[in-house]
C-alpha cells in the first residue's frame, strides 16, 4: 500500500470545500445507471463515454463512483476518471498529480450532503468484488442498516481475512519463549488469575486473536494503523461472537466483522456499524489490557502463557517487519477526516472511556515511573489513578475517595501505592487492594494514536502535565 501524506490531503482542495463545480444538464436516472454499469465493465469505449458524460454534465452523483475507481489501477482510463472528477469538483486541471484517490476521497468526505447515485451501496460491493475479493460484496448489502457513510468506507489493500485472525492460538510457557527478547513489547492480559502475553511482533501480522482467558471468551482487536489494541469480551446480549478482519477501514480504523452474522464492527468503539446487527444497540465490553516489555511482564507473571510462533501461518515475525516504517513515520496511510487537530495525528495516548466521557493522556507527558491521581469528567466525574512503570506501561484504576502518592516497593517484589492517609495498597492486574480487604477495580484503558481515538470521540478531554 502506498503511503499517503496527511499534509497533502487538503492542499489541492482548499478552495473547493464549499461545494462542487457548476452543474451542467442533469443526466437521466436511466442513463446514469447505464454509465455506472459501463464503469464496472471491460468495454473501454463505453467506459470513456461514461466519464465524458460525467465531465460534461458535472452531475454530482458521479463523484462517489469515480472516487472509488481511483482506488485501483486503471491504466489508460485513469486520465478520463481524473478529469471527470475534477470537473465535478470544480477543478478544471484535474484532481491531483500525486494521489488522485486521496484528494478525491478527501474532497468527497468534506461535502456536507454528497449526492450518491441510486444503488451506490450495491455498486460499490460489485466493484470491490470484481477488483479485490468476491467475499467483500457481502458487506455491501443495500438492504442492511449502515451507521456510517458508505462512501467513506475505505478498502484497506487486502482481501477479507487477508490479515488472518488467530483462533485459540497455541500457547507456551514463558521459559519456552526463546524467540522473544527482553525488550519485545507484548499485550499483557490477566482475567481471573489466567495471565497471557500476546507479542506485538506476532499480532502485527494478525491484528485479531480470538481466545478464552480465565473462562472468558475475548477478542484482542488490534488496529495497527491507529496503534490501538483493545481487549473485548465477546459476549454481547445473548450471543458470543468471534471476529475477523474485513479488509475495510473507516477513518483509517479497522472494520472487523463477526463470523456469526458478517456485520461490520468499529474496532475502537466495539459497536456494530454496518450489516444485520447495526441497529441492534449491542456494544462489546472493554476489558483491561497493558502494553509492556516481555521482561517486565515475565518478571511480574512468571507463570504467564505466551503466544507460540507456531501460528500455522508463514510470516516473518521479526519485530516491526510489516509496519516498522509506518510506526516510525508521522504520516498516515489512509485519510482520516474526523480527527481532532488538538494534537498531531499520531501522538500516542492512553485512552479511557468512563460513563460516556473520554479522556486521553499523552504518553510522552507521563512520568516514568509515576502516579497520577485524576478525574475523568470533571468534578462530578470518575476519580481515577494512573500508574506508570519504568517501561512506560500504563494501568488505570478507580480511586474513589483516595489520592495516591508514589509507588512503594516492598518485599517479594510486590508493589504498593500509599494513599493520603499513608495506607498501603497492593498493585495487581485486576485492581488495588489493602489489608482490610477493600478493593479498587482496574479500568479498561488502552494505548492508541490520537487521530483514531479523536475521530470517534471528538469531545475527548486531554490531560496535561502543565497546571
Amino acid at each position: 500500500m502506498r503511503r499517503l501524506k496527511v499534509t497533502a490531503a487538503l492542499g489541492l482542495f482548499a478552495a473547493l470545500l464549499a461545494g462542487a463545480g457548476p452543474a451542467g444538464a442533469k443526466v437521466s436516472d436511466a442513463k446514469l445507471a447505464a454509465d455506472l454499469e459501463a464503469l464496472l465493465g471491460s468495454d473501454a469505449r463505453a467506459f470513456r463515454a461514461a466519464c465524458a458524460r460525467a465531465e460534461s454534465s458535472r452531475d454530482p452523483r458521479y463523484a462517489a463512483p469515480l472516487v472509488e475507481l481511483l482506488r485501483f489501477p486503471l491504466g489508460p482510463q485513469k486520465a478520463a476518471v481524473v478529469e471527470a472528477l475534477g470537473a465535478i469538483a470544480g477543478l478544471a486541471a484535474g484532481i491531483g498529480r500525486g494521489e488522485p484517490w486521496h484528494d478525491g476521497f478527501t474532497w468527497l468526505g468534506a461535502q456536507k450532503d454528497p449526492k450518491l447515485p441510486a444503488g451506490f451501496t450495491a455498486w460499490k460491493g460489485r466493484l470491490l468484488a470484481a477488483r479485490v475479493d468476491p467475499a467483500l460484496r457481502r458487506f455491501f448489502d443495500p438492504g442492511a442498516v449502515s451507521r456510517i457513510p458508505i462512501e467513506r468506507i475505505q478498502w484497506g489493500g487486502v482481501k477479507k481475512d487477508g490479515i488472518p485472525a488467530l483462533d485459540r492460538p497455541e500457547l507456551i510457557a514463558a521459559a519456552e519463549a526463546t524467540y522473544l527478547t527482553p525488550e519485545d513489547r507484548v499485550f499483557g492480559v490477566e482475567i481471573h488469575g489466567d495471565t497471557r502475553a500476546y507479542p506485538l511482533r506476532i499480532l502485527d501480522w494478525h491484528e485479531m486473536a480470538n481466545d478464552v482467558v480465565g473462562d472468558t471468551p475475548v477478542s484482542l482487536a488490534y488496529c495497527t494503523l491507529c496503534g490501538a489494541g483493545v481487549l473485548y469480551s465477546t459476549k454481547a446480549g445473548a450471543r458470543t461472537f468471534t471476529f475477523g478482519s474485513s479488509g475495510l477501514l473507516y477513518e483509517s480504523n479497522k472494520l472487523m466483522y463477526d463470523r456469526q452474522t458478517e456485520t461490520l464492527w468499529n474496532q475502537l468503539t466495539g459497536e456494530p456499524v454496518a450489516g444485520p446487527l447495526a441497529g441492534s444497540g449491542l456494544r462489546l465490553e472493554r476489558l483491561p489490557i497493558v502494553v509492556t516489555s516481555w521482561a517486565k511482564w515475565k518478571k511480574n507473571h512468571p507463570a504467564t502463557k505466551v503466544l507460540s510462533p507456531r501460528t500455522g501461518f508463514d510470516r516473518d515475525y521479526t519485530p516491526g517487519k510489516p509496519y516498522g516504517p509506518y510506526f516510525a513515520s508521522p504520516d498516515l496511510m489512509f485519510p482520516s477526516l474526523g480527527a481532532s487537530p488538538r494534537m498531531a495525528p499520531k501522538t500516542q495516548v492512553f485512552a479511557l472511556l468512563l460513563g460516556g466521557v473520554a479522556k486521553a493522556y499523552p504518553l510522552a507527558e507521563l512520568p516514568k515511573p509515576g502516579v497520577i491521581s485524576d478525574q475523568v469528567g470533571g468534578s462530578d466525574g470518575v476519580p481515577v489513578v494512573l500508574v506508570i512503570d519504568e517501561t512506560g506501561a500504563v494501568r488505570a484504576y478507580r480511586r474513589e475517595d483516595r489520592t495516591f502518592g508514589p509507588v512503594l516497593r516492598a518485599a517479594l517484589g510486590a508493589s504498593f501505592l500509599a494513599d493520603q492517609e499513608g495506607h498501603a495498597w497492593k498493585l495487581a492486574e485486576d485492581g488495588l487492594s489493602n489489608p482490610s480487604g477493600r478493593r479498587l477495580a482496574r479500568l479498561p484503558g488502552h494505548e492508541t494514536y490520537w487521530f483514531g481515538w479523536s475521530s470517534f470521540y471528538p469531545a475527548t478531554e486531554v490531560w496535561s502535565a502543565k497546571p
